[in-house]
C-alpha cells in the first residue's frame, strides 16, 4: 500500500498540481498584500480617511462597554460584530484574483491559437478529408499517405 501511494505521488500530474497549489498560495499572499497595503489605503484616504479593516457594526457589546476604536479592541472586549470592512477587502481581493485569472486565460488561448496556425495542413485533399482525419492532423502526428477517390 505504501508503494502504491508513492507511485501515485510521483506521477507527473500530481507533482504539477502540488507546484500549482504552491504558486497559487504565493500569488494569493501577494494579492492580499496588494489589496490591504496598496489599494485600500488610497481608496480609504479618498473617502475621508476610512480604514476598511476597522469598519464594523456592533451587535452586542463585550465585557467592557464601547465605544470601540478598532475592530481589534471590540474583539478583545468580546463584542459580537459584523465586520463589513473585512468583507469589502475580501471582495476586492477576489476581483483582483479573477482579473489575474482572466488575463492568464487570455494569454493561454492566444498562445494556443498561434500554435494551431502552424499545424494546419494545406493541399487539395483538405476539402475532401473526413472530419476525423482532419482533426487527427491537428494532433501533430503524421498520417500515412492516403489517396481519396473523387
Amino acid at each position: 500500500m505504501l508503494q502504491d501511494f508513492k507511485a501515485f505521488i510521483m506521477r507527473g500530474n500530481v507533482i504539477d498540481m502540488a507546484v500549482g497549489i504552491m504558486i497559487g498560495m504565493a500569488f494569493g499572499a501577494v494579492v492580499s498584500s496588494l489589496v490591504n497595503d496598496v489599494i485600500m489605503s488610497p481608496i480609504g484616504l479618498a473617502l475621508g480617511d476610512v480604514d476598511f479593516a476597522n469598519l464594523f457594526v456592533i451587535l452586542k457589546e463585550g465585557l467592557t462597554p464601547g465605544p470601540y476604536v478598532s475592530l481589534a479592541d471590540a474583539q478583545a472586549a468580546g463584542a459580537v460584530t459584523i465586520n463589513y470592512g473585512v468583507f469589502i477587502n475580501t471582495v476586492v481581493y477576489l476581483l483582483i484574483i479573477a482579473a489575474g485569472r482572466l488575463l492568464l486565460n487570455c494569454a493561454s488561448s492566444r498562445q494556443d491559437a498561434s500554435s494551431q496556425k502552424g499545424r494546419r495542413t494545406s493541399g487539395a485533399d483538405n476539402e475532401r478529408m473526413p472530419l476525423l482525419l482532419h482533426l487527427y492532423s491537428y494532433s501533430g502526428r503524421s498520417l500515412p499517405e492516403l489517396h481519396f477517390r473523387t
